[in-house]
């Protein structure tokens, strides 16, 4: 049986949810998401999501029609719908069927649909055993042109960045930002660990602020681990102690080699694993409850 999907007002069978070809955020990229986690029957941060999806409409001046209490319904009433306890929402608003010029005003009305199914990026051993990762030529989005903040539909310079991940034969890249320094990766925020402390890239060098990063650094502060936001090139990851990415799917997962160069002794951190840890205690008490109490 396949998946109900939420449109524009309907919940409707996968194979009847369509979006009309003169939707701007299908011409343009025009239009924000969210990605966000269900465990135990809870929907992990929602509030925090909404608030970077309504953050992200804002910046691009675009009317998300629904509130922030109704889009939250939306979100749980997709995961009943499709008997879900645990599973991985896609929350997006579309700027909606407008002509096939650029001007936004043409777009009547923004379009909104949600999407709630199984997800897993990268199996078991990858999370036991680390990654291994590439820094690529492509360069992160600068905050002056389309400021990797907000989240939108247009990810041609992450999928850019994925591709010569792809053409190295590993599983994710880091980007760097126009000045060289690291930003983040196509999908996931960057942390290092060095002497006891915890860095990871301000926002202002060019990364989408992500919900797992925020999560970690305070479950790390509370734990009394120093916790910086610092810019750092290649060299200072290459001289860590350990290494992980941060993403609402990917979680939080080791990266022990960077472009050739082990990181620590090549296997996932004390740091990391306790980390890893708490994140996972986490999700099964945070975020609204799917079917009530």
């Amino acid at each position: 049986m396949g998946l109900i999907i939420y449109l524009d007002g309907r919940y409707v069978p996968e194979e009847e949810a369509v979006v009309s070809v003169f939707d701007h955020g299908l011409l343009y990229g025009d239009g924000v998401f969210e990605g966000i986690r269900a465990y135990h029957g809870r929907v992990f941060k929602l509030q925090e999501h909404l608030d970077r999806l309504y953050e992200s409409c804002k910046t691009i001046d675009l009317d998300p029609v629904l509130t922030k209490e109704e889009m939250q319904e939306v979100t749980l009433e997709t995961l009943r719908r499709n008997n879900l306890r645990d599973g991985y929402i896609r929350l997006v608003v579309t700027r909606g069927k407008g002509d096939l010029g650029l001007d936004p005003r043409k777009c009547k009305r923004s379009f909104v649909f949600c999407i709630a199914a199984s997800i897993q990026l990268y199996p078991a051993e990858f999370y036991q055993n680390g990654l291994t990762v590439v820094t690529v030529p492509t360069r992160r989005n600068i905050a002056e042109g389309m400021n990797p903040r907000v989240k939108s539909l247009n990810y041609l310079n992450n999928i850019m960045a994925r591709i010569e991940a792809n053409l190295a034969g590993v599983p994710e890249a880091i980007m760097l930002n126009h000045e060289g320094y690291v930003a983040e990766a196509t999908g996931d925020n960057i942390f290092i660990v060095k002497k006891g402390r915890l860095i990871t890239p301000p926002s202002h060098v060019g990364i989408l602020e992500g919900i797992t990063r925020n999560t970690i650094m305070e479950l790390a502060r509370k734990q009394g681990i120093p916790v910086a936001e610092e810019v750092f090139t290649r060299h200072d990851i290459f001289n860590a102690d350990e290494c992980f990415l941060t993403g609402t799917a990917a979680e939080v997962i080791p990266v022990v080699k960077v472009d050739g160069r082990t990181i620590g002794n090549g296997e996932p951190g004390p740091m990391t694993n306790e980390l890893i840890h708490l994140f996972h205690e986490l999700t099964k008490e945070n975020g609204p409850l799917i079917y009530g109490s």
